[in-house]
């Protein structure tokens, strides 16, 4: 069983992250505070980290470096409500792993925790979804159609990857909403239709096929 550390000081969120760790076969340990958080991890008793950034008694991206610099070299999920290029940059550059902005969707966290936790397992730095001509790097953040490099912003890449993973399967707008834009997001807003059509026009349009009434579905053997 993968034993995950939260560092986490917002007693809502930890417990809603904990529980459903737990409901995935997963072994979570909560801690409220850097300092609780950086000697649980001295520990070496987990596999991976989710670190929140605002912290009561320390920034997040101080413990970050703190704990690359004593040699803790467990994956690293930064989940927090800084959502700038500059700050996801920062993480990244400070030793985290991968990024992940509030408010999310538990199914989505879930999936980069396993993804990371594969990752570690297999000795392996690649981890890639396909179909067709259409290849996503999941942690490389890189995806290519037709072997050429295609630039998506976040929401874009989150929004492609819930299709590659679930190719010819009708996804609705509800479901779409809940695993890219998180749990709280106006279940009202059109921002699954625009970014469709965004990702329409970088990846191809008859890739993605219009249910109506009901959602989007990646089409199954789909050229552009």
């Amino acid at each position: 069983m993968s034993r995950i550390l939260i560092i986490e000081d917002e007693p809502r969120i930890s417990s809603f992250i904990a529980k459903g760790l737990r409901s995935a076969g997963l072994a979570p340990t909560v801690c409220g505070t850097a300092g609780e958080g950086f000697d649980q991890a001295q520990t070496g008793n987990f596999e991976l980290i989710i670190l929140d950034l605002g912290l009561p008694d320390e920034d997040g991206f101080s413990l970050l470096r703190r704990l690359r610099a004593t040699h803790i070299d467990s994956p690293v999920i930064i989940l927090t409500a800084r959502n700038s290029v500059d700050d996801t940059v920062a993480g990244l550059q400070n030793g985290a792993d991968d990024y992940m902005a509030k408010p999310f969707h538990f199914d989505e966290l879930l999936a980069r925790v396993r993804l990371r936790l594969r990752a570690e397992d297999n000795g392996s730095d690649t981890a890639v979804l396909s179909h067709g001509d259409l290849e996503m790097d999941l942690l490389r953040r890189l995806v290519t159609v037709d072997g050429a490099e295609v630039d998506l912003s976040a929401r874009e890449f989150s929004l492609a990857e819930a299709f590659l993973r679930n190719p010819g399967l009708v996804l609705s707008r509800e479901q779409l909403l809940s695993r890219v834009w998180g749990y709280d997001f106006d279940p009202g807003s059109n921002v699954v239709d625009v970014y469709v059509r965004y990702l329409r026009n970088k990846l191809g349009g008859e890739r993605f096929e219009t249910v109506r009434g009901v959602g989007y579905r990646l089409a199954r053997g789909t050229q552009p």
